[in-house]
């Protein structure tokens, strides 16, 4: 009996750690911030300065300069498309604007602009047009004076839903195009 007792105290301890450990991680997200809001995009840059090791500003609770986190935070990184559609809304291009003054802050930054649609269509269809959309955003950027060589692109189409659901709010959520901080020069 006083060996079940030492296990079970033993597993209360850890859960107790890993939910203290889980709310220290979660705390460096902004509230509504895409990264909170299952963002498809990778947290490049995570884990601090050379060396790997924390920086000031990641203990602060503030994202490092020029990464995927500091996008997200400062400017958004990403815009949504009406149905079937690649047209920028006048939304989107607040966004852009905002994305392109964080590149030219940050030169050594590269990008990929990855372009997603809903369900709805065939698989090739929706390739073509999350292509159209991770292009439609590359060249507002680049009109910008964005290096072009600064802006990759890649369509996802349909496989990478932020949403699951099968309604027009889940739809609405994956018309997107989303800038992931791929590398610096």
């Amino acid at each position: 009996m006083n060996a079940t007792v030492a296990r079970m105290a033993a597993v209360l301890g850890m859960c107790a750690t890993l939910a203290w450990l889980a709310g220290c991680a979660s705390s460096d997200e902004a509230p509504g911030s895409a990264a909170g809001a299952g963002s498809t995009a990778g947290m490049a840059g995570a884990g601090g300065g050379a060396g790997g090791g924390i920086s000031s500003s990641e203990l602060q609770g503030q994202p490092q300069p020029g990464t995927q986190q500091d996008l997200e935070v400062s400017v958004g990184d990403r815009v949504f498309f009406d149905y079937d559609s690649s047209v920028l809304s006048p939304t989107a291009t607040q966004t852009l604007d905002k994305q392109a003054a964080w590149l030219k802050t940050y030169p050594d930054v590269i990008v990929t602009i990855e372009g997603h649609t809903d369900e709805r269509g065939t698989r090739e269809y929706n390739l073509a047009l999350g292509d159209r959309r991770a292009n439609a955003v590359k060249n507002y950027l680049v009109a910008l004076q964005v290096n072009p060589d600064r802006v990759l692109t890649i369509s996802y189409g349909e496989e990478r839903p932020v949403d699951p659901g099968h309604d027009e709010a889940a739809w609405a959520k994956n018309r997107r195009a989303v800038t992931v901080v791929a590398t610096t020069q």
